[in-house]
């Protein structure tokens, strides 16, 4: 399926759920990402919901995440097309972007060569690890300054498709995709 008709798809998809349905699976992928082996690394990068687009609600993910005294960080874009991750701490502010994600004032910087764990949004992905986001390559291009072994780890609400077909060179698998029901694991593909 090309990626202009999944967006499509699962923006209409999305649109129809419930608050309260986007908070009980989001639990579940919190407590689903509890059986990867992923936890024994140091600075793990997690994305902010954009809630009026029913993203996952990675709140519970972020209390895991603090609870086991890791270093989390968050995305700020930067520019028009890059992002910078800044350390989350008690002295962490927010604002509101023009996007509608909360995005960190200031802070420390945290160069993406240090990053160990990117939990990474998206609206599909197929049974290959390839996703699809909203198009503008923000992600794309922050693995691409990531050390090679960092972990991509997709947070989805619904299923794999079967295969996105208009893929580009420039797009990233992920190693794993974890959604509701299913844990997917790509790293032998």
């Amino acid at each position: 399926m090309l990626k202009k008709d999944l967006r499509i798809k699962y923006t209409n998809l999305r649109s129809l759920l419930t608050t309260a349905k986007v908070e009980s699976q989001s639990i579940s992928i919190a407590n689903s990402l509890l059986g990867l082996p992923i936890w024994g690394y140091e600075f793990y990068h997690i994305f902010l919901p954009i809630r009026k687009k029913n993203e996952i609600d990675t709140m519970t993910i972020l209390s895991v995440l603090q609870g086991k005294d890791k270093n989390v960080l968050v995305p700020k874009v930067s520019s028009k097309n890059t992002m910078t991750s800044y350390l989350l701490t008690d002295n962490t502010r927010f604002e509101m972007s023009n996007l509608g994600v909360p995005e960190p004032i200031d802070g420390i910087q945290v160069e993406p060569k240090q990053i160990d764990v990117v939990f990474l949004p998206l609206l599909a992905f197929d049974k290959n690890g390839n996703r699809v986001g909203y198009g503008k390559g923000y992600y794309d291009r922050f693995l691409m300054n990531c050390k090679a072994d960092v972990l991509k780890v997709g947070l989805s609400l619904f299923e794999a498709e079967d295969l996105i077909t208009d893929l580009n060179e420039d797009d990233i698998p992920m190693d794993y995709c974890v959604t509701p029901n299913n844990t997917y694991s790509f790293m032998d593909s």
